[in-house]
C-alpha cells in the first residue's frame, strides 16, 4: 500500500510502498477514509531534531484519522468490518492511573511500550496511508449516523483540542462573559463553533486575514477584529469595559501571546493552543491578578464522543478541502503557504472496500 512517510527530521514527507498491516490480538486495522493534515505536522518536518522528542522518524504521518473497520485481531469484540469509526489519537499504556481516568494524552507510565505524548502519526505509523493499524479497540469511536470519515477525521484533533481547552474553562464562560479566539485557522474556526454551541459567552475572533475573519463570522463569532495596537481596547469596549474572561491563542507567537494577555481581565484563563514557538515574560505585575496562563494538549476519548455528537447534530462542522493520497505532499505545501482555509483532509479511500 502507499503511505506518506516522514523519514528523517528536517525533511519533506515522501510517498512509499509499505506492507498492509495485519492485526494481532487486541488490534484493529482501519481502512482510512480521511486523514487530516495538521500544522503540527509542519513543525515535525521543520523544527525538531534528534533527541527533542521521546520518539522520532521514520513513521507514516497522519494523526487525525477516521475510516472503516477492516480487520480485527483475536479478543476484539463489538466492532465489525465496514463499521465507520474515528480514531482517538493519543495512545497511552491503558493501565496507569491517568489512563484509567481517561487521560491517555498525559500517560506517564515509566515502562510504557508506546512513545509518551505520541500515537498514530506521532512516532508510530499514522493514517496518511490506505490502512492504519490501531493497537486497541478502545482507541476507536463509532461514528454517529450522518457523519462521514472525511468530515470526522479533522474533528479528532482540530475539533477535540479546542473542545478540551474550552471545557477546561467552562465555569468562566457563563452568560455575560467574553471569550477571545486568536487565529481562525483549522482549529480556531472550530473553536468558535464550539463556544457558540456549548457556552453563553460573547465571542470575539481575531485574525489578520480577511478570509479568516469572514469564516469566523460564518462560524458564529459576535465580533471579528484585526490584530494590532488597538485590539485590547476594542475587546474592552465589546465587553462593557471588562476585557476577556477566556482567551484562546491558536497561534502561540510572541505577538499573539502579548495580545492574549493584553485582552484578559483579572481571574481570566489564557490558554495557549498554537505551537508558534512564542513566549511571554511572566511576573507579578505584567499579568492581570489571578489570571492563569496554561497550555493544553489534545483531549480524551469521552470528549471526542461529545465532539462527534455535536457534529452529527449539525452544531459543529469542519471546513474541509480534500486531497487524494497521491496529493498529500501538495496538501502540506498549501498548508505551509497559508492557502488552506479550515482543514485539509487526505482521502486514501472514498468508500469501504471489503
Amino acid at each position: 500500500m502507499k503511505a506518506l512517510r516522514l523519514e528523517s527530521w528536517h525533511s519533506a514527507p515522501v510517498l512509499r510502498d509499505v506492507p498492509v498491516p495485519a492485526p494481532r490480538a487486541g488490534e484493529v486495522v482501519v481502512q482510512v477514509g480521511g486523514a487530516g493534515a495538521c500544522h503540527s505536522d509542519l513543525h515535525l518536518m521543520r523544527d525538531f531534531s534528534e533527541g527533542q522528542l521521546p520518539w522520532g522518524p521514520p513513521f507514516t504521518l497522519g494523526h487525525e484519522n477516521a475510516g472503516w473497520v477492516h480487520a480485527v485481531g483475536d479478543s476484539v469484540h463489538g466492532l465489525e468490518p465496514g463499521e465507520a469509526v474515528a480514531v482517538v489519537g493519543a495512545w497511552g499504556c491503558g493501565s496507569c492511573p491517568r489512563c484509567l481516568a481517561g487521560l491517555e494524552t498525559y500517560c506517564d507510565h515509566p515502562e510504557r511500550a508506546r512513545p509518551p505524548g505520541g500515537g498514530a502519526g506521532l512516532g508510530l505509523d499514522g493514517g496518511m496511508a490506505e490502512f492504519l493499524l490501531v493497537p486497541s479497540s478502545r482507541h476507536l469511536v463509532p461514528l454517529p449516523a450522518g457523519l462521514d470519515p472525511v468530515h470526522a477525521a479533522p474533528l479528532t484533533d482540530a475539533g477535540l483540542t479546542p473542545y478540551h481547552a474550552i471545557r477546561r474553562s467552562r465555569e468562566k464562560l457563563a452568560p455575560g462573559s467574553t471569550a477571545v479566539v486568536i487565529g481562525i485557522g483549522g482549529l480556531g474556526h472550530l473553536g468558535v463553533q464550539i463556544l457558540r454551541a456549548t457556552t453563553a459567552a460573547r465571542i470575539v475572533a481575531v485574525d489578520s486575514r480577511a478570509s479568516a475573519r469572514e469564516l469566523a463570522k460564518r462560524c458564529g463569532a459576535d465580533l471579528v477584529l484585526e490584530p494590532g495596537e488597538h485590539l485590547a481596547q476594542a475587546v474592552r469596549e465589546a465587553s462593557d469595559g471588562l476585557a476577556a474572561d477566556v482567551v484562546l491563542d491558536f497561534v502561540g507567537s510572541d505577538e499573539t501571546l502579548a495580545s492574549a494577555v493584553a485582552c484578559a481581565r483579572q481571574l481570566a484563563d489564557i490558554t495557549i493552543v498554537g505551537l508558534g514557538g512564542g513566549s511571554f515574560p511572566f511576573s507579578f505585575f505584567n499579568v492581570p491578578y489571578e489570571a492563569s496562563i496554561q497550555t493544553t494538549y489534545w483531549g480524551n476519548r469521552g470528549e471526542l464522543v461529545e465532539v462527534l455528537d455535536l457534529a452529527a447534530r449539525g452544531l459543529l462542522h469542519a471546513d474541509v478541502t480534500t486531497f487524494g493520497l497521491e496529493e498529500a505532499p501538495l496538501a502540506y505545501d498549501q498548508l505551509r503557504d497559508g492557502k488552506v482555509n479550515g482543514r485539509a483532509v487526505v482521502v486514501p479511500n472514498t468508500e469501504y472496500r471489503p
